[in-house]
């Protein structure tokens, strides 16, 4: 299969290599949901030494450089609550953690979570996380600009190995709450 986006030589419909996913990304798209068939949602093998992204996009494609998103795990803390999320948006931008997300969250005070907490609450492996297959229950804050893209490239649970995801999926994931401005330059 030809990957839509990108210059990868293993693209393959993600239900058929649910081995290569971590179990909650797998459990994900096994019990898919959404105007989406899970069928379009493409598992890429990728190099895990070529996660940088300006060895990624020299290996896999340029045009990947605007198609990608980053998946990151915030804490909203307020007294003695704190709550986690997930967040998306393209990777060329960073995430609003002290406005957009806080303000969501309704916190005091908000912050990239830890590592150790961000792969210990999600299961996945840090550096691959992904929107799909995250703890039942978290808000997941998605980035308009990630909707409105035909194709997205995102983490697959794991640093080897990627998801190629219709933008417009995003906004069906469980808990999913699409916000302008998320991103910023």
């Amino acid at each position: 299969m030809r990957a839509p986006i990108g210059h990868f030589e293993d693209a393959r419909p993600a239900p058929a290599c649910l081995d290569e996913l971590t179990g909650p990304v797998a459990d994900a798209v096994r019990h898919w949901q959404g105007s989406v068939p899970a069928e379009q949602i493409v598992y890429v093998d990728t190099d895990p030494e070529w996660a940088d992204t300006a060895t990624f996009v020299e290996h896999y494609g340029q045009d990947l450089l605007e198609r990608s998103a980053n998946c990151v795990v915030v804490s909203g803390k307020r007294g003695g609550e704190s709550t986690l999320a997930a967040c998306v948006v393209l990777s060329t931008t960073r995430v609003d953690v002290n406005g957009a997300v806080r303000r969501r969250l309704g916190a005091r005070k908000a912050s990239f979570a830890s590592m150790d907490t961000a792969t210990g609450e999600t299961g996945m492996e840090y550096g691959g996380i992904t929107p799909l297959g995250l703890p039942d229950g978290w808000p997941l804050l998605v980035d308009a600009a990630v909707v409105d893209l035909p194709y997205v490239l995102v983490g697959s649970g794991r640093r080897r190995g990627k998801l190629l995801v219709p933008g417009k999926a995003f906004a069906e994931l469980p808990h999913a709450e699409v916000l302008e401005g998320l991103g910023v330059s």
